[in-house]
């Protein structure tokens, strides 16, 4: 039997899937005919998405040989899609190790190709110059390449698409400051391109002939400095004209601090992003064209992208954010479920609440916490301690949400992470913010013995050390305030809207 053609049901392996670009990629795959494998740690933070029943999910890791295995048998194409965007001082270490391990299981399996999506470095600069982190990618594409499996390595610099972080951060930086002050790199040229072009390139690269084993550059049809960018964003956003006035004074560690107070990505994430506008990223080819040929209006042009990034903002249909992606570290720390927590402390504070509404316009409130909501009691301590984690390089409460009304696991949520939902019943959250030890807040809905509708509330704390000691009991004091204000509001908040429910007029 002649084996599959591209587009004829052959099998795709996307990591990263829980991604921003690998969420987004997946839909793609399917919608040209391919089947779709994916690798995740935690599968569970795919239940949620809406193609999920239309892909096989494998739990495994990609630094985990004996999972890879699994995950990449029988597979044609293999998309590369994690990033390590840490600031510890061995994250090169954990990519290197990463990719290595990659490519050897993609060659033993047979694998047809691998695409990875990597940063576009600058012309004629040593490799040794580059920052960290495209070091890191350009090191990687090239363990990639040296695999023995044909592979493509597309090469972007800044993604413009609704959710991403390089349009997070050029979306508030315009429009909170009319006048800025800004760092000596808004004057860098830069080729951006929008996330649709990327995962059309990507999907593309499924079909490349055999012997193609190389780096693309890919961009958009616009080359502008940072500033240029602010100025075009301020025209199609219909905001009044910025003042812009460069300084050279602000390193990178100081604009990405810069950053985290002003935007909403933290500033442990936009250090690599503003690392790498130190140098010009302006593509020196567009061979890709030949492979992908681009149809009329395509790439699309950079106001374009903004116009249909903003449209999708305005009308809360952003699929996958930036936040999308957990913190390293995070899955292997242990979960408020784990027995006995190896001898440990657990705090715990915990509130219930006969409601007076059904169980469904309960769940409604609760699923709708944060972002533009807030969360139901003290907004003042709530707002200080997101400040005073900003402060502290944390990631604050202004990621907001992703969705207005619909959660899934994985989700960033302020400084939360939702860690899992049993709609309907339970939303689990674990805190992002900087604390000396772990936390998660429970929000519940239960039915009491003569079967009346039940809000419970738990918010838990395991410390570290003696400073989480302290921390625990220097802010017991305000639970009664912040989580018992909370409990009551939420309750309240249900059964006002249960109430206006009951009392909208009979449409039969």
């Amino acid at each position: 039997m002649d084996s599959p053609s591209p587009a004829e049901g052959a099998l795709c392996l996307v990591t990263g899937a829980s991604g921003y670009i690998g969420g987004r990629l997946v839909p793609e795959l399917l919608d040209r005919g391919y089947r779709v494998r994916c690798l995740a740690r935690h599968p569970e933070k795919l239940r949620d998405f809406p193609w999920a029943d239309r892909v096989e999910t494998v739990r495994g890791d990609v630094t985990v040989a004996e999972s890879l295995r699994e995950a990449l048998a029988g597979v044609d194409v293999a998309y590369y899609l994690v990033h390590s965007m840490s600031s510890t001082a061995r994250f090169e270490d954990a990519d290197r190790l990463a990719a290595r391990t990659f490519a050897a299981e993609a060659r033993s399996a047979g694998v047809r190709r691998i695409v990875y999506l990597g940063g576009l470095a600058p012309r004629g600069v040593p490799e040794d110059e580059l920052s960290p982190h495209l070091r890191s990618r350009t090191e990687v594409g090239r363990i990639l390449l040296d695999s023995g499996v044909p592979t493509a390595v597309l090469r972007a610099a800044v993604v413009i698409g609704s959710g991403s972080a390089s349009f997070e951060m050029l979306r508030y930086l315009t429009e909170r400051l009319p006048v800025m002050v800004t760092p000596s790199w808004v004057g860098t040229r830069v080729q951006p391109i929008a996330v649709r072009d990327v995962l059309r390139y990507l999907a593309e690269s499924a079909r490349l002939p055999a012997d193609v084993n190389r780096t693309f550059d890919v961009g958009g049809p616009d080359v502008l400095t940072y500033r240029d960018m602010m100025v075009r964003y301020a025209e199609v956003a219909g905001l009044r004209r910025r003042l812009i006035v460069p300084v050279p004074v602000l390193t990178p560690r100081l604009s990405s601090q810069w950053i985290g107070l002003v935007t909403p990505v933290p500033a442990s994430l936009a250090r690599p992003l503003t690392e790498s506008l130190r140098h010009e990223v302006v593509c020196t080819e567009n061979d890709i064209s030949r492979f992908a040929p681009d149809a009329p209006g395509r790439p699309v042009p950079f106001d374009e992208a903004l116009r249909l990034a903003l449209r999708r903002v305005r009308e809360a249909r952003v699929t996958t954010r930036w936040s999308s992606a957990s913190p390293p570290g995070a899955p292997s720390d242990p979960l408020p479920t784990d027995p006995d927590w190896a001898g440990g402390s657990l705090y715990t504070d915990e509130r219930s609440r006969t409601v007076d509404a059904t169980p469904e316009a309960l769940w409604r409130v609760i699923e709708g916490v944060g972002g533009e909501n807030g969360w139901y009691s003290f907004p003042l301590a709530w707002a200080v301690r997101g400040w005073a984690d900003r402060l502290a390089g944390g990631v604050g409460l202004r990621r907001g949400r992703r969705d207005a009304e619909r959660l899934r696991v994985g989700d960033a949520l302020d400084f939360w992470r939702v860690e899992a939902i049993d709609r309907g019943r339970l939303l689990r959250l674990r805190a992002e913010m900087r604390l000396p030890g772990l936390a998660w807040l429970e929000m519940a809905v239960d039915r009491d013995e003569q079967g009346r509708t039940s809000y419970r509330q738990r918010a838990l704390f395991h410390p570290r050390g003696l400073a989480g000691q302290v921390y625990w009991w220097g802010v017991a004091p305000f639970h009664a305030v912040v989580f018992g204000g909370m409990a009551r509001n939420i309750a309240r908040t249900a059964e006002t809207e249960s109430g206006r429910t009951n009392a909208a007029p009979s449409r039969g």
